[in-house]
């Protein structure tokens, strides 16, 4: 799964620290997150997309392989 996580954040400007605090999460899990190394639960992914008031899938992409 593919994500727009680090253009969303340069957009509204904040770092991966201020969304984090957003979501309830650590900054570590915004960063595999970003990195494609966590995917998250429903519930973040949400909320994550609720911070940026766009679409859950505007920010997660699904690969053919996923």
């Amino acid at each position: 799964m593919k994500n727009t996580l680090r253009v969303e954040r340069a957009i509204l400007n904040i770092t991966q620290a201020e969304l984090a605090e957003r979501v309830s999460v650590s900054r570590q899990t915004i960063n595999a997150i970003e990195s494609n190394k966590y995917v998250p639960s429903t519930v973040l992914a949400l909320k994550i997309a609720a911070v940026f008031t766009k679409k859950v899938e505007d920010i997660f992409i699904l690969e053919e392989s996923d």
